[in-house]
């Protein structure tokens, strides 16, 4: 090594290659099956073959197991009872994009401790989505890192390039071999025509730098992700309003894009205070009984306890409230998606007729 390059890494520490973890953590074929059925299901979503809505619920970020698990459970259940109108997927990410400094997720730090064991964080995330996926539970997540996916890319269902990211052209290349549907969220100012570029990119062929299964650099070519769709989050103002939707939609039809949004109820869009997102949902189940075709799904961030915490080491937390973005309980969850399915009633099966 000469002294011009590696000038401010301390240090490089080899990681488990893809293949080698996926050994140590294999699925099966109840997994399997959950994961192919679960992206099936949001691709006939996505061509308006299949008249639910797509829910992506949970979570703003996973940092306990065992809470995770009680949340799939529960997940689980409701979706049994709602499957006629929703299609639920649960919100299970382990990647935290951060604008200044702070815990940027399970993966990069699971013992909450700044010793980021990313290689155990990379087993632990693998090892939780298998057993939520044998539980027939589909899985969203954020992809963040480029390198991610190798590792966990056969255990989602349904994938998110974030408002920080969108701009990217490294993730946008990803999205575009990636294996399941992807959302692209607006940009953090509320910046739609970001998301719409990124759409059009991803449905093309790209060459690029990447990994192997086996941890080699090689060169990735993609045949292009033709189950893109926008997601809108907000900026400094919300975006989920009809005159908002109306001005996305023309631009996506203008693209000569499918007129597919998701509307996340949180961050922007609910002003960034978690007991909003109740009313995002509302006045977007409204608009539908007002006319709007558009809409595929929403995402909400919830967890077992409404409200969040400061970080502190997994003893001093308290059981099932977020350490990342505030969030609505487990019991609200649950009466907003019960209240839009009787709202919604037979309304969906008869929206594109």
């Amino acid at each position: 090594m000469n002294s011009l390059e590696n000038v401010n890494i301390v240090s490089l520490e080899p990681l488990p290659t893809p293949a080698q973890i996926k050994q140590e953590c294999p699925i099966n074929d109840t997994v399997i099956n959950t994961v192919s059925s679960a992206r099936a299901s949001i691709k006939k979503i996505l061509n308006w073959e299949d008249y639910r809505l797509m829910v992506v619920v949970g979570p703003c970020s996973i940092h306990d197991e065992a809470l995770a698990l009680d949340y799939a459970k529960r997940i689980k259940e409701l979706s049994a009872e709602l499957r006629d109108n929703f299609f639920i997927i649960m919100r299970v990410y382990f990647e935290k994009p951060r604008t200044n400094i702070g815990w940027k997720g399970f993966i990069n730090d699971p013992y909450l401790d700044g010793t980021f064991r990313i290689d155990e964080g990379l087993r632990r995330a693998r090892s939780l989505m298998v057993k939520i996926s044998e539980m027939g539970v589909p899985i969203a997540t954020e992809v963040l890192d480029p390198f991610t996916p190798q590792y966990l890319d056969d255990l989602i269902s349904w994938a998110a390039i974030g408002a920080r990211t969108v701009e990217s052209q490294t993730h946008r290349e990803m999205a575009s071999g990636l294996s399941m549907p992807v959302g692209f969220k607006n940009s953090t100012d509320g910046t739609v025509s970001v998301a719409v570029n990124a759409l059009k990119t991803v449905a093309n062929p790209h060459h690029f730098l990447g990994m192997d299964e086996n941890g080699r650099c090689c060169v990735c070519s993609t045949k292009g992700n033709s189950l893109g769709h926008i997601v809108l989050r907000g900026g400094t103002r919300p975006n989920y309003d009809c005159v908002s939707v109306d001005e996305c939609e023309k631009e996506l039809i203008e693209s000569g894009l499918p007129k597919n949004i998701m509307i996340d109820c949180s961050h922007g869009n609910s002003f960034k205070q978690f007991a909003l997102q109740g009313v995002v949902l509302n006045r977007c189940i409204t608009q539908i009984f007002e006319g709007n075709t558009s809409f595929i799904g929403f995402m909400l961030e919830s967890n077992i306890c409404e409200g969040n915490q400061k970080m502190s080491t997994p003893e001093n937390l308290k059981y099932g409230v977020s350490i990342t973005d505030a969030c609505i309980g487990w019991d609200e969850t649950v009466e907003l998606l019960r209240n839009a399915n009787m709202r919604l009633g037979d309304v969906l099966k008869n929206r594109r007729k």
